[in-house]
């Protein structure tokens, strides 16, 4: 059984930020043999002076597959009564696939755009059937984490930081591109004028992949390689993959 997991406003000023504690769950439902993290999604929401944010109003998503989720959603509430920093407003919203409606996604959507009200969040959850649940602060996370699961199930926002098991930024050097496929779990390997890349490839990944969600699919964008003849491709850059995901 697919569920989404996401996390908001779990840091401070001085802390780690919700990205890192994304990650951190993920490899905590790994040893506690919860289920498979397929990924771990990071959503860029409404950046506005009447928001309150630590650094970038960001949040995650994780797609677990689980026989578990009771447990596994036990699982989640201590850990991030845990590392929940002091002064966070964390919000945890745990939904399973089927539960995520279009007026999920209409709020996920929304939350780029507007200022959105945590009572109306709690309201749409309790509709719903979502678990959404704030543990510290003022409780404005569960804005965010409400969002994030409609962002990643409308398909076409924000980008992975974790893929399959693999902290996207431990992965580096060359691989052709249909090992990457196998490897970390990509649907689609695209050219920035939307070329297809053929598997046998070559693809410098960089020291920044983080492969952003679109059309459903997580998706490696990359550019022809110029200057070495070792490899045909290489993914574009850090500014690219952020003006196109966030």
């Amino acid at each position: 059984m697919i569920y989404f997991i996401a996390l908001d406003d779990t840091d401070n000023k001085d802390s780690r930020g919700t990205g890192f504690k994304s990650r951190e769950l993920g490899k905590l439902i790994l040893e506690k043999n919860l289920g498979l993290v397929e990924s771990i999604s990071r959503h860029q929401l409404f950046v506005h002076e009447k928001i309150a944010y630590t650094s970038q109003n960001s949040s995650a998503c994780l797609i677990v597959d689980t026989d578990k989720p009771d447990i596994l959603r036990e699982l989640c509430i201590e850990y991030l009564i845990d590392v929940a920093e002091i002064g966070s407003d964390a919000g945890l919203c745990f939904a399973h696939i089927d539960q995520i409606n279009e007026k999920i996604l209409d709020w996920g959507n929304r939350a780029k755009k507007e200022i959105l009200y945590k009572e109306d969040a709690f309201k749409l959850a309790e509709e719903s059937g979502i678990f959404l649940e704030a543990y510290t602060g003022e409780r404005i996370g569960v804005i965010g984490a409400l969002a994030a699961i409609g962002l990643r199930r409308g398909g076409n926002d924000g980008r992975n930081i974790w893929l399959s098991g693999h902290e996207l930024r431990d992965l580096k050097g060359v691989y052709k591109a249909g090992e990457l496929k196998k490897i970390i779990n990509i649907q689609a390997i695209i050219s920035k004028d939307g070329v297809v890349i053929n598997d046998e490839d070559r693809i410098e990944v960089g020291e920044w992949l983080r492969p952003p969600i679109k059309n459903n699919k997580n998706t490696i964008i990359v550019e022809q390689s110029k200057n070495d003849q070792s490899y045909e491709w290489k993914s574009v850059s850090k500014d690219y993959i952020k003006s196109i995901s966030d």
